[in-house]
């Protein structure tokens, strides 16, 4: 199938379609561009486990402790 029976099924369509075709073109163009696939971020192991934990502990700020160091009956060493 050729650009121009392309672009002729297209106009046939309702507009709504048309965005949608639209819409998945995009996605598929940033999906796999290469540079879209290279585009990483390297972060340094401190502040990953940083923001892990905080993403792990966010909303529990004001929550009660269980328990105390008095209720330890073995101590990790």
């Amino acid at each position: 199938m050729n650009i121009a029976v392309l672009v002729e099924k297209l106009q046939g369509l309702p507009a709504e379609k048309q965005v949608e075709v639209f819409d998945f073109v995009d996605y598929l163009a940033s999906r796999f561009t290469p540079s879209a696939a290279l585009t990483q971020t390297d972060w340094p192991e401190g502040d990953f486990s940083t923001l892990s934990l905080s993403q792990a502990m966010r909303g529990m700020e004001e929550e009660a402790e269980l328990y105390s160091l008095a209720d330890i009956k073995e101590p990790w060493s």
